[in-house]
């Protein structure tokens, strides 16, 4: 069965960065599964390390927060975390859960890649690469923001959050991409995130640009550059 991940604006971005933040210093628990110890999915091609070697290594202004994560997509320690997280969220609109960018209806044996990138005003950036068919990669490309989506409500606790969105036109970064922004207000604080999710050879790649003054264009940017190295390390 499919895992579903719901790409929540309260929590995707900042809920993903904090948790492979803390995880990378935590040396308890059981080691991931790695792909290289099991056969990759036919038609991928890619190995959970070979991902990892093709993630950014830096991002000017930024500092890597902790080391990048990498195995089977349902055993990582990120995604693990983050689905105990979306247990504490209460939608207003239940159909909105996919609302946001990330990427859902991933098979939990896919092979990824998470490395996050964090900076001084609080603001994160978090690549995920995944090995996919072509196929696979193009509709999560071309998936859209459900209708009726683009505001919704949260509630973590008794606090509620509002969440806009924006979708862009269909994009022409790597061989095909989609973009979308989600603003989230919560008591007095805004934050913003980008999501850029752009397909390549055998490979699907995730930006995720989440913090006070994130944009479109650094979110874009960097989604340029993390195709571009994909592209260079990958064979």
């Amino acid at each position: 069965m499919a895992h579903r991940l719901l790409p929540l604006a309260v929590l995707t971005a900042a809920a993903l960065s904090a948790t492979l933040a803390s995880c990378a210093d935590d040396g308890g628990g059981a080691e991931p599964l790695r792909t290289t110890d099991r056969a990759v999915p036919v038609g991928t091609g890619y190995t959970s390390d070979q991902l990892e070697q093709a993630l950014l290594t830096e991002v000017s202004g930024y500092e890597r927060a902790g080391e990048p994560d990498s195995g089977e997509y349902g055993s990582l320690k990120a995604i693990q975390n983050f689905d105990q997280l979306q247990d504490q969220v209460t939608l207003d609109k239940p159909r909105c859960a996919n609302a946001a960018g990330r990427p859902a209806d991933v098979d939990p044996g896919t092979p990824t890649a998470i490395v996050t990138f964090a900076r001084g005003n609080g603001q994160t950036a978090t690549e995920t690469l995944m090995a996919m068919t072509a196929a696979a990669a193009e509709r999560q490309v071309k998936a859209r923001v459900p209708a009726g989506c683009l505001t919704f409500r949260t509630r973590v606790g008794s606090q509620w959050s509002e969440h806009r969105v924006f979708e862009a036109q269909s994009g022409d970064l790597g061989a095909g991409s989609r973009t979308v922004g989600v603003t989230t207000t919560s008591g007095g604080s805004h934050t913003k995130t980008w999501y850029v999710v752009l397909r390549g050879r055998r490979f699907l790649a995730t930006i995720s640009l989440y913090g006070p003054n994130a944009t479109r264009a650094e979110a874009e940017q960097l989604a340029r550059a993390a195709y571009d190295q994909a592209r260079r390390i990958l064979p």
